[in-house]
């Protein structure tokens, strides 16, 4: 079958992309930028076709092929800012549109559970974004999950940070939410296991784990599961505001997705019970059970996908393609050149910066650096990395992400997702013995210029210290 991805980086499509190959599938991944899109951790490459698009952009989408059998619809905007829902209902506009113009028989889209009475901002989108996308030409089937479970995943990321961190939590009333989470693994198979099965078209259904839980007993389980010994006390004068930055300095996530998932943790997210499992031969995995296979994973340093890696709604194409671009005029520059003994083995320090392996000097100033960060609203350290021995354009890096990694060409290429007055870049590059490790950053206005100043001597100290650590 011929099948068309889209949502290509995101966390759920990176799970489903080498299942569909495995099942013999022929896909087309849709990207913004293809230089952002690592298809070498995927197998079958022949099987695979990758074209840039963006769905905000109506015109970029003639570029799918008309020759397809189905297509998934796995893209969203909740860790962006500003009016997410219209960007989301624009994007299911256009895509419903595009598609109508091709032979596709079925449209997948995953939805999340919107049974409740009273919907948050961020339910009520993708309610609005299924019935668009159901007003098209191609049948759709819908599958609508809650917390999903799994390594990588925002929300298991957010429980993990929670209960490692925090021995006692003095937390929200919405603790005592009822929630029906599903394991990544489920998730997947719902997904790659409803292609094409006629039953499903114009038909939604919900997909869920065996059990049902408040948020507080799904910190608790977890905490059981993890050997440790928690206390989670709910009070209930905290805000939604206040819960927001809660969230936000305690876990790893962006104060934009904590607020959008504040606002959706008031809300009851139980399932409506359907047969779809039974007939799709799936087997439910129970709660503790999906937390296991994500730590099997995670310990294995096997985790495939990441939700700090997708790039939010936000992101333009044309702006992910100026990031690619280190500009040479009007920018302040901090260049350091060192020979090294071990080209090889400076090549393995320069691709495995950042997560734990640190910054190799002064940990601390980096560490301050994020806390700073963190507290004018950016995203902080905490992010780490997605695998320590293996990093791609697009992945994260602490507070950086990478626009270009290319291990035969020695470069790697980071931007700045750090609160800034300005851009910055950072970029290791090595010519034979010799190692060119160089800081951009591009000022906005006099503040840019001032907060060059203020960090120059630090830049003096660190940036020394890290080549010379590179360098071996």
């Amino acid at each position: 079958m011929n099948i068309l991805l889209t949502g290509a980086t995101g966390y759920i499509a990176q799970r489903l992309l080498p299942v569909l190959l495995e099942q013999g599938h022929q896909v087309t991944c849709v990207v913004r930028v293809s230089a952002r899109f690592n298809l070498g951790k995927f197998g079958h490459q022949q099987a695979v076709t990758i074209i840039e698009a963006d769905l905000m952009d109506r015109d970029s989408l003639n570029s799918f092929p008309k020759e397809i059998d189905a297509a998934y619809y796995l893209v969203h905007s909740m860790s962006g800012g500003g009016k997410f829902g219209e960007r989301e209902a624009q994007s299911a506009r256009n895509f419903t549109e595009a598609i109508g113009q091709t032979t596709a028989r079925q449209v997948i889209y995953l939805s999340g559970i919107v049974n409740s009475d009273e919907l948050s901002e961020h339910l009520s989108s993708r309610k609005k974004v299924e019935d668009t996308l159901g007003e098209g030409k191609v049948p759709l089937t819908t599958l609508r999950a809650g917390i999903i479970v799994g390594s990588g995943s925002a929300s298991f990321e957010i429980i993990r940070d929670l209960v490692e961190k925090l021995p006692v939590m003095i937390a929200p009333k919405w603790l005592n939410t009822r929630c029906q989470p599903v394991a990544i693994r489920n998730v997947i198979q719902f997904l790659s296991s409803v292609l094409l099965k006629e039953f499903s078209y114009g038909h939604y259904y919900d997909i869920y784990g065996p059990d049902i839980m408040t948020y507080k007993e799904m910190l608790m389980r977890f905490a059981r599961a993890r050997g440790l010994k928690r206390h989670i006390y709910s009070v209930p004068v905290m805000t939604p505001k206040l819960s927001s930055y809660w969230l936000y300095f305690v876990t790893s996530t962006s104060y934009t997705l904590a607020r959008n998932l504040v606002d959706s943790m008031r809300v009851d997210v139980v399932a409506e019970p359907n047969d779809l499992a039974d007939r799709l031969n799936i087997k439910l995995i129970p709660y503790e059970e999906a937390i296991a296979l994500a730590f099997d994973k995670i310990e294995q340093n096997m985790v495939l996908s990441s939700w700090y890696d997708a790039v939010g709604g936000e992101h333009s194409r044309e702006m992910v393609k100026k990031q690619m671009a280190v500009p040479e005029n009007g920018v302040f520059t901090d260049k350091k050149t060192l020979k090294t003994k071990d080209p090889e083995q400076a090549v393995g320090r320069i691709f495995a910066i950042g997560g734990k392996a640190g910054w190799y000097y002064a940990d601390w100033l980096w560490g301050f650096r994020g806390f700073i960060d963190k507290l004018f609203g950016g995203v902080g350290l905490s992010r780490g990395r997605r695998n320590m021995n293996v990093v791609s354009a697009g992945d994260t890096l602490d507070f950086w992400r990478v626009i270009y990694a290319n291990r035969e060409e020695k470069r790697l290429l980071l931007y700045a997702e750090m609160k800034l007055p300005g851009e910055a870049w950072l970029e290791f590059k090595i010519e034979g013995d010799c190692i060119r490790q160089t800081a951009t950053f591009r000022p906005l206005g006099i503040a840019g210029r001032l907060y060059w100043y203020a960090v120059l001597p630090f830049h003096y100290f660190i940036f020394n210290g890290m080549i010379r650590k590179i360098a071996g």
